[in-house]
């Protein structure tokens, strides 16, 4: 149960794009290595050709959310405006062995170009012949013992994983554009599962002041296969002249056993042998039986589409908590219904969420920012509103053929979004059917979490727009369910225990390989500050690392 504790594009990652840059630190006099370490360094050095070569097999969906900040005496920073990009990566046309070569002009991967200059535009950053996916690599050509010196730190847990910590330099003389920092060895493998850092930049670059510093992880997502994750980049050092003063970002990596389309057929069918009709009695079918059938195979084509395109969560033990929620709803005015509703997650940021059919869909960024079971239920309100008023899906989905797009077309072929008027009757009737439940007496938390999405919507444009469901925000920025409480709802940051919104990544966690989601299992703690409340806001990223088949699958455990 829930508590308090708590546009899509293909591309090719050969591109010459933007990385950050960093003067490399004076190097002190330390102890060499142990033979046992330098045994563990170079199998590093294996490991990681081996993990280049895994991942070209892959072709995962690379999500970044980037909130530029100023700085702000009481809260330290504030976000000032905000990006998002959703692409979905061929590594096996990214780059060779030896070096990267830009293919950003082949068939649907046209576009890359646009993709990942809206990323350095964003982070503004200057170019480097490896670009974006450094940060994904402590150096994709040259890590080995003849670029790089190496120094013990410590022996350390990330949950329970043993690492080697070692602090990374480049030699002299090998040129800008190298690892500095730290990196994370397992003790068992040798595969670097974390590093820390930034890349040297040359003397110009360096009187430029263009760097990010970012912190890179890996999880043990299938036997002996560490592949990238997430990585969270930050700075709050920029100067002044530009606006605004830093920025934060997280970038999350999952779908990894998705398949590539084919430009032939961009949709597959699967056909079920010896197939026959168990139903009652065979008996026939009415027009309005007819209708509804009809309703529902354009429902499951579009959920299929979706989960095949990496946008919607496998199934999921988390489902039935979302449709529990929905249920108080149902149960509370007594609604009768043609058939079950279900809940699945949309595995994207932006707050939005969506009927498909008798499917309610919530995005995965929106269940993570609200604080209550209330403010959850608030939200699938406002869509078993539009099912219940017959606002149904578009029947053309029935015909299988209408979907066959490109992968980076779903947002652009798929629209569930509703009319203004429909909107406008969903959210009297989404009040009445709150009115009506075990939530009718705390919905004064719900008019506090819509009040802090109007006081950021401006600020965070990016993360409010849906790509392709309804908004929590109508055009002028108020809230859809703002009548929902007669109860005025006053933000007071310095009230410890008034918590409006969470922080982006609070709830749900996502296993890269199959798609589905977790609820996170981490204890509550006490906020302290107004600073640590962060609304909407990202945080850095930490994992609780584990090894494939030695838990509760996945592999890892964000720890926000």
């Amino acid at each position: 149960m829930w508590t308090r504790k708590f546009y899509f594009v293909t591309v090719v990652m050969s591109l010459t794009t933007v990385v950050a840059q960093a003067k490399v630190p004076h190097v002190t006099a330390a102890a060499p290595l142990t033979p046992e370490q330098v045994a563990l360094v170079e199998k590093s050095f294996a490991r990681e050709k081996v993990t280049i070569e895994e991942i070209q097999k892959h072709i995962p969906l690379v999500q970044t959310y980037i909130q530029n900040t100023r700085p702000d005496a009481k809260l330290y920073a504030v976000p000032t405006s905000d990006e998002y990009m959703l692409n979905r990566v061929d590594f096996a046309k990214a780059f060779t062995v030896k070096a990267y070569k830009s293919k950003n002009d082949r068939g649907f991967f046209k576009g890359s170009a646009k993709a990942f200059l809206s990323l350095s535009a964003a982070f503004k950053m200057t170019y480097s012949p490896t670009g974006f996916m450094d940060m994904m690599f402590v150096d994709p050509t040259n890590y080995d013992r003849a670029h790089y010196d190496f120094l013990f730190v410590r022996s350390e847990f990330l949950g329970e994983v043993r690492t080697q910590v070692f602090d990374v330099h480049p030699k002299a003389g090998n040129g800008s554009g190298r690892f500095v920092g730290r990196i994370w060895i397992e003790d068992q493998g040798g595969n670097v599962v974390r590093f820390n850092g930034s890349y040297t930049r040359s003397a110009l670059q360096q009187a430029a002041r263009y760097w990010v510093h970012f912190d890179s992880w890996r999880n043990n997502i299938q036997p002996d296969v560490w592949l990238p994750v997430a990585i969270y980049a930050e700075e709050e050092d920029r100067p002044e002249a530009l606006k605004p003063a830093g920025f934060r970002a997280q970038t999350h990596f999952w779908g990894y056993s998705l398949k590539l389309p084919s430009h032939e057929t961009q949709s597959t069918s699967v056909v079920v042998d010896n197939a026959t009709d168990q139903s009652e009695g065979a008996q026939d079918v009415s027009p309005l039986e007819a209708q509804r059938a009809w309703y529902s195979q354009a429902e499951q084509n579009v959920l299929d589409r979706l989960v095949e395109a990496g946008l919607v969560a496998a199934p999921s033990d988390f489902d039935k908590t979302l449709e529990q929620v929905t249920n108080n709803l149902i149960l509370g005015s007594k609604l009768t219904l043609a058939g079950d509703i279900h809940c699945r997650v949309l595995l994207t940021t932006p707050l939005e969420s969506l009927a498909v059919g008798n499917t309610i869909l919530v995005s995965k960024g929106l269940v993570d920012v609200l604080p209550s079971e209330e403010d959850l239920a608030a939200v699938l309100s406002f869509q078993l509103a539009q099912i219940v008023l017959g606002h149904q899906i578009d029947t053309r989905y029935a015909f299988d053929d209408r979907l066959l797009f490109p992968d980076e077309a779903s947002f652009q072929q798929i629209r569930m979004s509703h009319s203004e008027q429909e909107d406008i009757d969903s959210a009297k009737k989404a009040a009445e059917l709150l009115h009506n439940s075990i939530y009718q007496d705390k919905l004064r938390n719900v008019s506090l979490f819509l009040a802090q999405l109007q006081a950021r919507e401006k600020n965070l444009s990016a993360l409010m727009t849906p790509r392709m469901g309804d908004s929590m925000v109508k055009r002028d920025g108020t809230a859809w369910l703002s009548e929902v409480s007669k109860e005025p709802a006053q933000l007071d940051m310095d009230n410890l225990a008034q918590i409006a919104a969470l922080p982006l990544g609070s709830h749900l966690k996502v296993d890269p390989w199959d798609d589905e989601v977790h609820f996170l299992n981490v204890k509550a703690e006490p906020i302290l500050n107004a600073r640590e409340k962060m609304p909407l806001e990202l945080t850095p990223i930490y994992f609780r690392l584990t090894r494939y088949g030695s838990g509760p699958h996945p592999a890892s455990s964000p720890a926000e």
